[in-house]
């Protein structure tokens, strides 16, 4: 706790000096009173290093931390209200037409009515002072006095964004020869109707890692025509389980849909194909005998792969061949701990060998303790004396921890730096084995506050690299079957951890099991429920402190628009997928809320009163299908960093998005334009695009209502941090005319992206030849992963081949082609490849070509 607070009280207290000198709050006149709430926390943080060293032993040390945590929140809360309060003064100041009589700096007329508000806020101000001063005084009392400096941490950015972390580390000959005779035992039973095989073994021991060593090998892949791979929690939805399986093989499911009717559309995916389907850590034999058995029996073939700790359990599905995985001998385990490392030279293997010994020794022959503790060594210089002062940490002997999670688990997390760890905490908000999206993660710790600011370096791409880092770390898993890295989960051991340390904040489940009293202390509540409305405790409103409330439900939960008012702390409020229609007029009250999801609900408009919320950074809104418009306050709100419109139909917008100047991720983002209106719009100009200079993520749609520039402006060529884009024309009823086709290639051709592109995704183009930048390495020297869906009229492939970093290539629906010949891969007379030091294709690993009916030739 304490480490996490340190975070909370360093970024209370950087805010506090940012504020103090802002016009907004001189207006309200309570300076003094912030500078004495920034010494206090000064001090307060020169405690917080020895209390991290005694917090697990000392019962006086845990309960201060928890006095400081709850003061640390209020803070918080005192800063959005001083700057949402003395917001609205300064803008009534200026608004004010009539200064002659002064106040303090206020107009006459501004004054009255707001001497009470900033009487009000100084009261609280000097009060929460006085109780922070005891907290100070109290633990100064039996706390040292440190610095505030910590240690600094060794950068694992560039090994991480470069290394392969898709690919899991097997080693030993006795795990070779298990892969191979797993792998040779499937392809011998491919033909059989639904043959089973287990991988069974303690918890961490490598089950998985060994199934997905089976699930990448190119036979497995190349041998069956689906694949999917699915996690089963101990306490798992069958509804939850049937969409994941139905997403791995690429079908689409509704909002509300029943086992049945799931069953039933999985039957008829796979329905005369065949399948490999691994379901990891199952827990219970009914995933299998009683949800998937009817379904996977339409398949022509297929082959079950299951992990399990229990041989009972594999027993019961009927799996006809069980591998079980042993603890690790002690060169195995040294073996496995310096290639997790990627040490590459022999003389550190052999020097550092008889502590490595020792060390994989402490880790019991467990794999999963092994890898993470090589994760902590990694930020350590390889000498044996630093490996020593790991062995000798006191995390390995921690005593007041459940006995699974000591030693070297408890290490890994003890070795994070505070930025991490609260990071790492925040994940137990979603279900176990539940794989999260990265780019949600992202915007998650970025709403809470978690992420660290670096000159000239989106929040978003600080962000990420602390999700490559729990990745590399060991910490979080990535999906097997997802090429991008974009999914990921916790093992259940490090998720049990990460429970133990947040279990007085963060809470995942039923929220109406839980006592009056537990509720009124959670900071964060993810609700699992299967009942069909959300309901909370009768708890006064003014005793819920919860900052994030999200919804994990597989049904369309039922939720009152009341819950605005149940929540005035309130910082992230995920309602995706629940049944709410209407949103009341009082968000706009919510001053503290960074996130607002509202992802496949009902609602048909948006109040004007969301324009209140200055400190909103995501507002989601995507498949809305009652959704039609944009208040004109969308304008207003100037913290605002993402935008998510796709999937829904909104044809009326306000005019003045380019005033967003934080506006970094903007997805469905509509074209247009035409309006005689002075404030709306059906769409924004490609114009408007040109004041946003931070864009990271950008998907446009309805591209060909775009009116290209008469004074062939580069619309994206200037945007350095835009890593994602997607264009996207309408589809086509009718054939374009030549008009239509022209207007097209011309707008793509302006859309030159910036040479620190990723990624890109063109889908519906209608020219007859794709731009001129698509098949240049200058443009797209750093893009590795490019997707053509449905340019049906283009007759022949840029000269991709050319692209240095391109790992992943699909190309879906060109219907015009029907020869792929030697220019392909840059052999055409018009580029002759051997004539130059040029390699096609350098970095491709991924090639997808699909529903191209005319291709009949490839030579």
């Amino acid at each position: 706790m304490a480490a996490i607070l340190g975070s909370l009280v360093g970024t209370c207290a950087k805010r506090l000096q940012e504020i103090i000198t802002e016009e907004a709050v001189l207006i309200l006149g309570v300076n003094k009173g912030l500078r004495d709430l920034q010494r206090t926390m000064t001090q307060i943080q020169c405690f917080l290093n020895d209390a991290e060293e005694r917090r697990t032993e000392e019962s006086a040390v845990n309960n201060w931390l928890g006095e400081l945590k709850d003061a640390m929140y209020y803070a918080d809360d005192i800063i959005d209200l001083v700057r949402f309060e003395g917001g609205k003064l300064l803008a009534e100041h200026n608004s004010s037409s009539t200064k002659a009589t002064e106040c303090g700096g206020i107009s006459f007329f501004t004054c009255i009515p707001s001497c009470k508000k900033r009487h009000d806020i100084a009261i609280k101000i000097r009060d929460f002072n006085g109780e922070l001063e005891k907290i100070s005084e109290l633990g100064a009392q039996f706390l040292k006095l440190q610095s505030m400096q910590h240690k600094a941490e060794a950068p694992l950015v560039k090994q991480m964004r470069t290394c392969h972390l898709v690919e899991p580390n097997l080693v030993g000959k006795e795990t070779l020869h298990a892969c191979t005779r797993l792998v040779e035992l499937v392809l011998r039973q491919e033909d059989k109707k639904a043959y089973k095989v287990g991988i069974t073994g303690t918890g961490g021991v490598g089950k998985t890692t060994l199934a997905q060593k089976i699930c990448n090998d190119q036979k497995i892949k190349g041998a069956f025509s689906n694949q999917a791979w699915i996690c089963v929690s101990q306490e798992y939805s069958e509804v939850a389980l049937l969409k994941e399986v139905l997403r791995n093989f690429g079908v689409h499911q509704e909002q509300g849909e029943t086992v049945g009717e799931l069953s039933s559309k999985l039957a008829e995916a796979i329905r005369g194909k065949s399948f490999f389907l691994v379901l990891d850590d199952v827990w219970q034999s009914q995933v299998r005998t009683n949800l998937l058995r009817v379904p996977l029996h339409a398949a022509a073939t297929g082959v079950i792969l299951v992990t399990t700790r229990h041989d009972t359990v594999a027993h019961v599905i009927g799996v006809e061949d069980v591998h079980r995985v042993e603890l690790m001998a002690l060169n195995v385990g040294w073996e496995l701990l310096w290639k997790s490392m990627n040490i590459n030279q022999e003389n550190d293997v052999q020097n550092l060998r008889h502590i490595g010994l020792e060390i994989v020794r402490k880790c019991g022959g467990l794999p999963l303790a092994i890898k993470v503790t090589a994760s902590v060594l990694a930020t350590k210089e390889r000498t044996q004396n630093e490996w020593r002062k790991i062995m000798e940490r006191s995390a390995w002997s921690m005593c007041n921890l459940p006995i699974e999670l000591r030693g070297a688990l408890y290490l890994s997390y003890d070795d994070l730096p505070r930025h991490l760890k609260q990071c790492l905490l925040y994940l137990i908000l979603y279900p176990e084995d539940q794989y999260m999206y990265r780019d949600y993660l992202i915007r998650l710790w970025v709403a809470e506050g978690f992420v660290e600011e670096h000159k000239g370096q989106l929040l978003e791409d600080t962000a990420e690299e602390y999700y490559y880092e729990l990745i590399y770390r060991n910490l979080l898993q990535l999906d097997p079957l997802r090429f991008d890295r974009s999914m990921c989960k916790m093992h259940d051991l490090l998720r049990q951890l990460a429970q133990h340390f947040s279990r007085d904040e963060n809470y995942c489940g039923d929220p109406q099991s839980l006592q009056v009293t537990t509720l009124s202390k959670l900071r964060r509540v993810s609700v699992v429920t299967d009942k069909d409305s959300l309901m909370l405790p009768n708890v006064d409103k003014e005793k819920i402190r919860a900052r994030t409330l999200l919804i994990h439900s597989t049904k369309k939960l039922s939720v009152e628009n009341t819950i605005f008012k149940r929540l005035p702390c309130i910082r992230v409020l995920d309602l995706t997928g629940s049944s709410i229609k209407s949103i009341p007029d009082c968000v706009g009250g919510l001053i503290h809320l960074r996130l607002l999801d509202l992802d496949e609900t009902a609602i048909s408009c948006l109040p004007e009163s969301i324009g209140s919320l200055t400190n909103l950074q995501i507002l989601n809104l995507q498949r809305c299908k009652a959704l039609h418009s944009l208040p004109s306050s969308i304008t207003q709100l100037c913290n605002l960093r993402r935008l998510g419109l796709g999937g829904t139909p909104i044809n009326q917008v306000p005019k003045g998005i380019g005033k967003l100047e934080f506006l970094n991720d903007l997805e469905g983002f509509p074209i247009g334009g035409t309006s005689d209106d002075a404030n709306t719009q059906d769409g924004w100009k490609l114009e408007e695009l040109g004041h946003l200079s931070q864009l990271r993520q950008l998907d446009m749609i309805k591209l060909e209502r775009a009116a290209p520039s008469t004074t062939n402006s580069l619309f994206l060529r200037d945007k350095k941090y835009l890593k994602f884009l997607n264009l996207w024309c309408s589809q086509r009823k009718e054939e374009p005319n030549s008009d239509d086709i022209s207007n097209i290639e011309k707008i793509f051709e302006q859309l030159i992206p910036p040479h620190n592109l990723e990624k890109l995704i063109i889908v519906n183009f209608f020219g007859r030849g794709y731009p001129t930048w698509l098949g240049t390495s200058i443009h797209l020297s750093s893009t590795t992963y490019l997707n053509l869906t449905d340019c049906t009229y283009c007759a022949h492939l840029p000269a991709i081949w050319q692209l240095a970093s391109l790992r992943y290539l699909k190309i879906v629906g060109a219907t015009a082609i029907t020869k792929i010949g030697p220019e392909f891969v840059g052999c055409g007379e018009a580029n002759p490849i051997e004539s130059t030091e040029a390699v096609a294709f350098p970095k491709l690993e991924y090639l997808v070509i699909k529903d191209m009916p005319n291709w009949s030739e490839w030579s």
